[in-house]
Order: C-alpha cells, then structure tokens, then sequence
C-alpha cells in the first residue's frame, strides 16, 4: 500500500492512515491528505455517500429496545410492557418484574432491583437521587430519561441539552426526540436537515418508529424504492404502522408480493419473540391489577417499598402460579 499524495509505501517506520470518510485512500501524513483533497474530494464524497446508503439500509439485528437483561426475551415495543430502573437504568420487562415481586411477596422480603438487587428507593427523593447518579457516570438511558422530565415540564432547553448528550453517548431514543425537537423548533430552531440526520442515527440504531418516519417522508418525495426498504426493515422489527403500509403499497402494485410475504413472516417472528408465559401473565394482571403488585412504574414500586407487607395477594398469586 502506498500514499494516494506521495506515494510512499508503507513500512515499519510509516504507517498509512485511511481517509475518515471514505475509507478508500491512505496517507502518509496531515500534509499529504491537505496537499491531495482537491483531487480526491470528489472520489472522497461519492464513496462516503456510498458508506452511509449502506449503513442506512442495514437490517439491524435487533430494535434500540433491546432483550431484557433477566430473561434474555426482546423487550417489546410497546413501553408500557417493561420499566425503567433507576438505580442501574436497565428496562426490565413486566414478565421478569412480575416473577421478581412474586418471590419477595411469597418470601416476605424486602424489595429490591430485579437485575442489580438495589434496594428499591423509599421515597421519590431517593428514586430522583438515585437516577441523577446514573445521569452523573454518563449513563446514555438515565440522561435521556432526564431530558424527558424537562421537555414534559415545558423545559425544552434543558431537555434539548440532556438528549444532545444522550445522543452523542449513542441513544437511538434520543436521536428520535431530537428529531422531533428540530421538527417542531421546541427549544431550537426548525431545521429539517437535521431532524432528518437525527432520524436517520435513530433509525441506524434499530428504532423502528424513526425507520418508518422516514419511509413516510421518503414516500412523500416520490422515492417508493427508498420507502419500500424503510418500510420492510421496521416491519421486520416489528413495527405495526410499517406492515400496514406494506399492504397498502401492495394494493397499490408498489410492493411485490414475495417482498410483502417475506415481511410479514418476519414482522410476525418479532411479535412472537417478545413474547412469553411469563409477560402473558403479566398482561393478564394489568388488565386486573392487584395494588401489591403493581410494577407498572417506579413510583408505584416506592409505593410498594413503604408499604407494610400483604401476605393476602401473595398467596393468591402462589396458587394461581402453581
């Protein structure tokens, strides 16, 4: 290998560094990349636009949700199946929060984290102090979380600040609320450009919503070939709105029908991976909640710690386990 500038060869002594961008070329020294830009930038552009269509349209392995660190299921889509916790900010789906409630009710013990065994906070003081220590160590989901108690509280500048921070520590959630804020000028200025970078960060992080934003927007501007491959990558993770607009694009001759049928099959093994005995029993108890086992959120878990413990529930929720 030889520099593109000078053309020296490699060796022991010089090592070649690539281009940052597009990764093709190889330098010798910060010289010779400035000495050689005006004959490459064009190469250079073509070839990192090219990089970027690839990355873009990835299938990724698996949603921004990810598995649920107890059982190892993917985490559903839906939020109000899984909760935040903030002593180690890990998403702990409701089947693995129902199993670990069980056991401390059964076993008259004293409440703690499912996954890290973190005391569960007595108060809400304690819960906000606790998540502000994970916001403090840089943890990408607890400051993401942060900025979304400031933008509910109308503080969108400070909400804009903490998902900056999230995104640049490779939040795709943050990506897509940042998207959202460029979108409607919530504590910045409307830019479009950078709405569209951002859902496209969130998308290449495996977010299925920002995925099928884009698909919307790429749809509308005319490019049915770049929807139809949004489209297909989100309903393969799962993504209802995706699916739905996979059909309609068959009926409309857009979608071919091995490409709707290969999705489907795929948007149906990502519902029923999320799936287990464990969460379907906590659905059922959701519908028909008992205050004792309320896990649906952290307050309601400080609830849960303060409480005197209720031998009642817990006995009930043995038998109809076994």
């Amino acid at each position: 290998m030889r520099c593109a500038s000078c053309g020296i060869a490699e060796n022991d002594e010089t090592k070649l560094k690539r281009c940052a961008a597009c990764q093709s070329a190889r330098y010798c020294s910060i010289s010779c990349q400035k000495d050689h830009r005006s004959k490459h930038k064009n190469l250079c552009k073509k070839r990192a636009a090219e990089i970027r269509e690839e990355i873009l349209f990835r299938q990724p392995e698996s949603t921004h949700q990810g598995d649920c660190p107890i059982c190892l299921l993917p985490l559903s889509l839906d939020h109000d199946d899984s909760t935040m916790m903030g002593c180690c900010s890990k998403v702990i789906c409701d089947g693995c929060q129902l199993a670990n409630r069980l056991r401390e009710l059964e076993g008259m013990q004293e409440p703690k984290c499912p996954f890290c065994r973190h005391p569960a906070p007595k108060t809400d003081e304690e819960a906000d102090l606790n998540r502000e220590r994970r916001v403090e160590a840089n943890d990408p989901v607890a400051t993401r979380e942060k900025g979304a108690v400031c933008y509910e509280n109308g503080d969108y500048g400070s909400a804009f600040q903490c998902w900056t921070k999230a995104s640049k520590l490779g939040d795709a959630e943050a990506h897509y609320r940042m998207a959202k804020l460029y979108r409607d000028g919530e504590g910045v200025e409307k830019d479009s450009k950078k709405e569209w970078r951002h859902l496209e960060e969130a998308a290449i992080g495996g977010h299925p919503a920002a995925r099928h934003n884009l698909g919307v927007r790429e749809g509308g501007k005319g490019r049915i070939e770049r929807a139809k491959k949004h489209f297909i990558i989100a309903a393969n993770l799962g993504n209802d709105e995706s699916i739905e607009a996979l059909k309609g694009g068959y009926v409309k001759g857009f979608v071919r029908k091995e490409e709707l049928g290969a999705a489907i099959r795929a948007y149906q093994a990502a519902k029923d991976e999320a799936k287990s005995p464990q969460r379907d029993e906590a659905e059922e108890f959701q519908r028909n909640p008992i205050p004792e086992l309320d896990f649906s959120t952290e307050s309601a878990w400080v609830n849960y710690a303060t409480a005197p413990a209720a031998t009642a529930p817990a006995a009930k929720m043995s038998s109809k386990k076994r």
